[in-house]
């Protein structure tokens, strides 16, 4: 891991004292209504309503050095749900919408330094989907009187550095991460490959730390990614191996493959299974498509789970539809 060191300290040792030139300051949002529904046996949980909304703004400007400072501030409501506790006084205090925000140094011979005051992804969680596009996500949370597997991942956490090193051959990247000693724990680290030299091929692989200051719950998360586009088709596989001890182990495997019709209309079918242990498999399938004009995307879906705690029991399958519109402006 000598990387990591030369690579932080050369950075580290350029952040002079140093003056910004005149920069810019940018401001991009979304927004979304959706409506979606659950069937199941002994369970119709009927058609619910949902919205999304989303302002980034972001700013950067060159320093003398010539060096380039970028600040980049999330505003997500309903981010932080807690109500009580110091969560609450957050809330209180109008700290509560923020979602993520970061300020990242960076030149082309140096590479890019960033510290993400939250929202920050480790180098493994940075590859931030299933290659069908966490389908599972839609069956954690509870429905009805059955709660739903949730793929386990090492999040960075809050003021966490990364580091992405500077080009050293044409389609590698190479990134780092660090999350600093929390109470009774060591730091975390991971690193991460993404090659893209392959007209159409892109590959990922990262793999990091996960450090709880007990050795029977610490480990490492490993995850690897291939897609590969040809003409309007394209494949995608994912394998993500969260490695910590016998109770806690967890495998996540997922393909998908997605047609573009058009350049507005496409259609993608997409499979999980999520593997702990001697459990059951939870399983998961999801053919959706969607359709582009302007800022604004309509998508549909239809999913089927089977075991989503890991049971085999009726009560743990069931149906997922969706329809929603998006905006991007």
């Amino acid at each position: 891991m000598n990387i990591k060191k030369i690579g932080l300290t050369a950075l580290a040792a350029s952040l002079v004292s140093v003056s910004a030139n005149a920069g810019a300051l940018s401001v991009s949002g979304s927004a979304k209504m959706a409506m979606e529904g659950f069937t199941g046996e002994e369970l119709n949980a009927g058609t619910t309503f949902s919205m999304g909304n989303q302002v980034t703004m972001s700013g950067s400007g060159e320093l003398d050095n010539g060096m380039t400072v970028s600040l980049s501030f999330v505003l997500d409501q309903g981010d932080d749900g807690t109500t009580s506790g110091a969560s609450a006084t957050n809330k209180i205090n109008g700290t509560a919408p923020f979602d993520s925000h970061s300020v990242s140094v960076s030149s082309d011979t140096l590479g890019t330094l960033k510290l993400s005051g939250e929202g920050g992804a480790s180098a493994s969680s940075a590859i931030d989907t299933t290659a069908a596009g966490d389908i599972w996500d839609n069956f954690d949370g509870s429905i009805g009187a059955t709660s739903g597997a949730k793929v386990k991942n090492t999040e960075g956490g809050d003021n966490s550095i990364y580091y992405t090193l500077p080009s050293i051959m044409d389609g590698l990247a190479i990134n780092l991460s660090y999350e600093p000693q929390g109470s009774n724990a060591e730091s975390a680290t991971g690193y991460g490959l993404a090659y893209t030299g392959v007209e159409g091929l892109s590959l990922k692989y990262a793999v990091t730390d996960h450090e709880t200051g007990t050795s029977s719950t610490s480990g490492d998360d490993t995850v690897i990614m291939a897609e590969y586009a040809y003409g309007p088709i394209t494949v995608s596989a994912s394998e993500k191996d969260y490695d910590v001890d016998t109770s806690n182990d967890q495998e996540v495997s997922s393909y998908n493959i997605s047609y573009n019709i058009s350049d507005e209309l496409s259609v993608s079918y997409g499979v999980e299974e999520i593997t702990k242990d001697s459990s059951q498999d939870a399983e998961y399938s999801m053919i959706s498509g969607s359709y582009t004009t302007g800022g604004m995307t309509i998508s549909a879906s239809m999913a089927e789970a089977e075991n989503v705690a890991h049971g085999t029991a009726s009560n743990q399958d069931f149906d997922y539809w969706s329809l929603s519109a998006s905006f991007a402006f």
